[in-house]
């Protein structure tokens, strides 16, 4: 028997998420929230945070301050480092 099952998951992209990345999520099948949409752009990272914990969403960023999430002020960003070097792959290849 063959399992087959769906996942979608939430995103919160931060302003430096490239356009073809967000879109990419959505795609497939992905919920994606812009910060733009939900914050002031220029909002300190412990906001940003903030937010996507409240969205329940995992944050989405290739901003390095949030490489440390305990020193950005959050305490836990779900997965980000897996989604930051998923960004630094596609990223990579585009250039």
């Amino acid at each position: 028997m063959k399992w087959q099952f769906e996942m979608s998951l939430k995103f919160f992209a931060d302003h430096c998420v490239p356009n073809a990345v967000i879109q990419a999520l959505r795609n497939a099948g992905h919920q994606v929230f812009i910060l733009r949409e939900h914050i002031p752009r220029d909002s300190p990272d412990p906001v940003v945070i903030a937010k996507a914990q409240e969205l329940n969403a995992i944050l989405v960023s290739l901003n390095g301050d949030f490489a440390d999430p305990i020193s950005a002020g959050g305490g836990h960003v779900s997965l980000y480092t897996i989604v930051r070097l998923v960004l630094e792959a596609f990223w990579k290849q585009k250039n």
